[in-house]
């Protein structure tokens, strides 16, 4: 029995059908496209220009659907799922990640001052920053 399933990807939320199954999360092929943009084509899955030959398609994909976490594996992407939320993060592949290491380019963000006026990190870019942070546990 599918139910609501939230997936997050590049910070957007997508409410998906899913149906789980021993454990594993199983999602419909159109949804798998219409929330991610990632299509199941004769040459694998594919985004754009871009395509992951799945040569064991057959145990990824069942009539219950593809199973989200052998999809991440697939592209390689780190998963981070809760059944019992029902809620799965996408994470970012460690190519990505290692690009962007590699630039020493922090990502943007905007936070607000004590006052509560929004800065972003971008507005000091070609200037060297210094951040800080602390947590209150």
């Amino acid at each position: 029995m599918a139910e609501t399933f939230t997936v997050i990807d590049n910070g957007e939320a997508h409410s998906i059908a899913a149906e789980m199954d021993a454990g594993r999360v199983r999602v419909a092929p159109g949804d798998l496209g219409t929330a991610l943009g990632w299509e199941l084509k004769p040459q694998g899955f594919c985004k754009d220009d871009m395509c992951y030959p799945a040569p064991r398609a057959g145990e990824m994909v069942t009539a219950k659907g593809i199973d989200l976490g052998a999809f991440a594996e697939l592209i390689g992407r780190p998963l981070a799922l809760d059944v019992d939320e029902r809620a799965a993060f996408l994470g970012v592949a460690a190519a990505e990640r290692a690009e962007r290491l590699a630039s020493l380019e922090a990502p943007d963000f905007t936070l607000p001052d004590l006052d509560g006026n929004l800065h972003s990190l971008s507005e000091a870019r070609g200037k060297k920053v210094l951040l800080a942070a602390y947590g209150s546990w």
